[in-house]
């Protein structure tokens, strides 16, 4: 659904890639990149938009490896990728789905919450390396809570989007160029919350 209404606004072509495979051989995602952005002659926006996450309460190592290979390893090779490309061509746009998740611990789901706030601080850091350069390169941190997906699982879930609306907000938020975005705009509330909720309450459990 976002790339189908970016289409509407944007020259933009979906690029399906295995984030597993880039995490056993980190040049994958490299070679294939450059091979999509060589046929497309140039591109201005890249929006990535991929990751996994499992409910883990008995701390099984698969998941957590698999978690942390797709989120970690997976995503900071293809950014490195981006990053090289946009200062080559001296602008340029690179977005990026996190979670409303990365700001705090979950107990249910360790390498989830752990490895989004590892993508959550490493778009802030390339955000600040482009200011450094002094490069017209902006970075957007998409941040959704529940939206209607298969990663969306359990019994108590609130304030689930549609993908259609999700879409729409995350498209006027790269129309704007905004640094962060939460999707929909209400879990800025619930963000709040995560981050000022005292220890001793939010770890009750």
């Amino acid at each position: 659904a976002l790339a189908d209404v970016a289409g509407k606004i944007y020259s933009s072509l979906y690029f399906p890639h295995d984030n597993r495979a880039t995490a056993k051989k980190p040049d994958a995602a490299a070679i294939s990149l450059r091979q999509l952005i060589d046929e497309m002659k140039d591109v201005e926006l890249i929006v990535i938009s991929a990751g996994t996450g499992f409910d883990n309460p008995k701390l099984e190592w698969g998941p957590e490896l698999s978690t942390i290979s797709v989120n970690v390893i997976g995503f900071a090779r293809v950014v490195n990728v981006i990053v090289e490309y946009f200062e080559q061509r001296g602008s340029g746009h690179l977005a990026a789905i996190t979670s409303i998740c990365a700001i705090r611990g979950h107990g249910d789901a360790p390498a989830y919450g752990a490895s989004k706030a590892f993508m959550s601080n490493y778009l802030d850091s390339i955000r600040h390396r482009f200011r450094g350069k002094n490069l017209p390169i902006y970075v957007t941190e998409i941040c959704p809570g529940y939206v209607d997906t298969a990663m969306a699982q359990g019994a108590s879930l609130f304030w689930v989007a549609s993908v259609q609306t999700a879409a729409k907000q995350i498209v006027r938020a790269l129309k704007a160029r905004r640094g962060h975005v939460y999707v929909t705009k209400r879990w800025r509330l619930i963000a709040w919350l995560l981050r000022v909720s005292p220890y001793a309450l939010y770890g009750r459990g």
